[in-house]
């Protein structure tokens, strides 16, 4: 090892597993190279990193687990709780328990790219998966309380009794309870805790992100390709200028019109 080049030497170590290492590591502990050892370094710390990682995938899906009893569970959340453009929109999911997709966790913690990728992961990898969006006008008639109920029981009712042959053993739900299932489970921060909430999390906010970016294309003056329908200090000075669109929620704007 000691007559290759620091470049040969990096190939080879960036591809190396734990046992991998230990060999290189015992091999090269005498080269007096710094640029060798700083290589060793950062592969080691690289591992660590995957290690943990891993771990965390694996808890996800041990939570989830934890309520499957027979069958299976449905994961779900919402996307657009808070925004005053846009609509709400919420999904359901059922993952295999034997397939990981890596780097699920919750969406905000993602970047917009990487969301994107690990979106068609699921979209192609779990058994069922259902979307829905409650328009700003139905939030505004019937309230955000009574159109995430609808949402919720509306998305895993399809993915149980359309898309599925078996009964769910639980739906699980991020947040708050909203005793909508008498087999339901509701996690706080189950998007950052449990598989498939976090995978229903992901999946619409790709989704919410590219109807916002579209609007965008309609509705330039307010830039909801970057705000998302958020109140942004932007946003809400579009709103006093140009008053309320077709995809404002009129009840959350009332302070501005």
């Amino acid at each position: 090892m000691h007559d290759k080049s620091i470049s040969e030497i990096t190939k080879l170590i960036q591809q190396a597993d734990e046992d991998g290492l230990l060999l290189f590591e015992e091999q090269l502990q005498n080269d007096e190279r710094k640029g060798v050892h700083s290589v060793l370094a950062r592969r080691r710390k690289a591992l660590i990193a995957e290690k943990k990682e891993r771990e965390r995938l694996v808890s996800l899906y041990d939570c989830m687990n934890v309520y499957a009893k027979e069958s299976f569970t449905i994961g779900c959340d919402e996307v657009g709780r808070g925004p005053v453009a846009g609509p709400l929109t919420v999904a359901a999911v059922v993952l295999s328990d034997d397939v990981y997709i890596e780097g699920l966790n919750d969406s905000k913690k993602i970047s917009p790219k990487r969301r994107e990728k690990i979106a068609e992961h699921i979209r192609n990898e779990a058994r069922a998966w259902h979307i829905m969006h409650i328009s700003p006008a139905e939030i505004d008639n019937k309230g955000m309380a009574a159109c995430l109920r609808k949402a919720f029981y509306e998305v895993a009712s399809h993915v149980q009794n359309k898309m599925l042959p078996e009964k769910a053993d639980a739906i699980l739900l991020d947040g708050n309870a909203l005793h909508i299932f008498p087999h339901e489970y509701n996690i706080v921060k189950g998007d950052s805790k449990v598989a498939n909430i976090a995978a229903a999390s992901i999946i619409a906010k790709v989704e919410r992100d590219a109807l916002m970016i579209d609007y965008a294309r309609n509705y330039p003056e307010y830039g909801f390709d970057e705000n998302k329908g958020y109140a942004s200090p932007a946003h809400i000075d579009a709103i006093k200028r140009y008053g309320l669109t077709p995809l404002h929620r009129k009840t959350f704007c009332s302070a501005w019109i």
